[in-house]
């Protein structure tokens, strides 16, 4: 009796001593937009929540959501997150950001982490990526390297992310090339394998023998490598295997060490509403290895982009610059705000088309 007394104390113990690391483990939450196969965006994310765990070990538990479409449907994934215990949400698309405030609201004591949005609260912070520098990077190669002298670009959404993307890249490759023209495809998708392929095939149909993308699959790629003659740029992710033709090189998303401090933050305490915003320098934005197909000089032409970038020396967006009805932006040798940048709505000169609405 007094055995089975002892035995069923030290299960009792060793229960409430399982229970207990359980409960001081802290719980990480992600939602993504797309699978987390979808070789860019999500795919990186997904590395940084694996990077989270692996500095972190059994101190912390990560769960995911993938796939989940931006609007209703965000907010039941992120409450259902929440009410499973969550200490701390990502989420990682610019269509979670009203869901995300909203669901804040409802339980003040989770913190949320939005990328590229704008929207803060005491227990919601921002983040994003200077993902305009890396194209101010692939407009000289794309410019140097187009021989119909048409770059073709794939745009997801009208937002001012990727504007600044098309504005920086065109920027850069007119300068280097005075008779370069960009066409665009708006694909109003982050992923759609066949939407992204159909886009790719359009562009190089009107004669783009360079394809740059900021929607999140590989099938450019694939489309772009079936057409021959056409290079790309890895997006959000390497994309090597398309290398050394038609991917010459990437802009690649690292947000792992982002994922870890804010996790530590959450741990130790020091948590609170931040908006971060880094590029080049910080390692938040990675340009991927440049392929021996990029002639020598033209990779050191983008190297050195990327060093003046990083040194603070440059900044992608220095005037002279005047937007696309001709009215003077940037005087010469003035830098665009962040506050103009963060919520860019036009196109700079020289490109042709509209923005949707």
């Amino acid at each position: 009796m007094k055995l089975t007394k002892l035995l069923t104390g030290a299960a009792m113990a060793l229960g409430l001593a399982t229970s207990a690391m359980a409960e001081d483990k802290t719980k990480v939450g992600f939602v993504y937009v797309g699978p987390v196969g979808d070789g860019g965006w999500t795919y990186e994310h997904d590395q940084g929540r694996k990077a989270v765990v692996a500095e972190f070990g059994d101190k912390v538990e990560t769960v995911y959501v993938e796939n989940v479409a931006e609007g209703p449907d965000a907010e039941r994934v992120i409450t259902q997150m929440a009410l499973q215990g969550a200490d701390l949400i990502f989420t990682t698309s610019f269509g979670y950001m009203d869901p995300t405030i909203n669901v804040a609201k409802k339980f003040p004591n989770v913190k949320f982490e939005h990328a590229t949005g704008y929207k803060r609260a005491d227990n919601v912070s921002t983040y994003s990526a200077r993902f305009y520098e890396g194209r101010a990077v692939q407009g000289t190669i794309a410019g140097h390297m187009t021989k119909s002298n048409i770059v073709g670009y794939i745009g997801s959404y009208p937002i001012p992310e990727v504007i600044r993307g098309i504005n920086s890249a065109y920027i850069h490759a007119k300068k280097v090339n005075p008779d370069v023209q960009f066409k665009i495809v708006w694909a109003f998708t982050w992923f759609d394998p066949a939407k992204e392929a159909d886009a790719a095939k359009v562009l190089i149909e009107q004669g783009a023998d360079v394809i740059l993308q900021h929607t999140d699959s590989t099938a450019p790629q694939a489309a772009a490598q079936a057409a021959g003659n056409v290079i790309t740029f890895g997006q959000a992710s390497d994309m090597a295997e398309y290398g050394p033709l038609p991917r010459v090189s990437s802009i690649i998303d690292n947000w792992a060490p982002y994922y870890i401090a804010r996790t530590k933050a959450v741990m130790d305490g020091t948590w609170t509403s931040v908006d971060t915003w880094d590029g080049i320098a910080p390692g938040m934005v990675g340009i991927g290895e440049i392929s021996d197909a990029v002639p020598a000089d033209v990779k050191a032409a983008a190297l050195a982009i990327k060093d003046s970038i990083a040194d603070g020396s440059y900044h992608p967006f220095t005037g002279p610059i005047n937007k696309q009805d001709g009215s003077a932006w940037l005087a010469e040798g003035e830098t665009a705000d962040d506050g103009t940048l963060a919520g860019m709505n036009f196109f700079v000169e020289g490109i042709e088309g509209d923005i949707p609405q």
